[in-house]
């Protein structure tokens, strides 16, 4: 989950990516944060969260890349 002031860096994305994947472990998404009460100190505008994504894709591996996501409420799956 992306998170405002703990992961909304490109850098340290790419870091968890790295180690992830020496892990064995593939990133495969990259979820955005639910609009849940209690939490909005943590949301990320889709605006920048687009932005730390794209620079994300500049930085690493297309498969180290995870797919960005977003859970559509009253949707059965995201």
């Amino acid at each position: 989950v992306l998170l405002k002031d703990v992961n909304d860096n490109p850098h340290t994305l790419k870091v968890l990516s790295d180690k992830l994947f020496q892990a064995g472990i593939l990133p495969y998404y990259l979820h955005l944060l639910d609009k849940v009460q209690g939490a909005s100190h943590f949301y990320i505008s889709d605006e920048k969260a687009l932005q730390i994504y794209k620079e994300l894709q500049a930085l690493t591996s297309g498969y180290l890349v995870p797919k960005l996501a977003r859970e559509i409420g009253g949707e059965p799956n995201k």
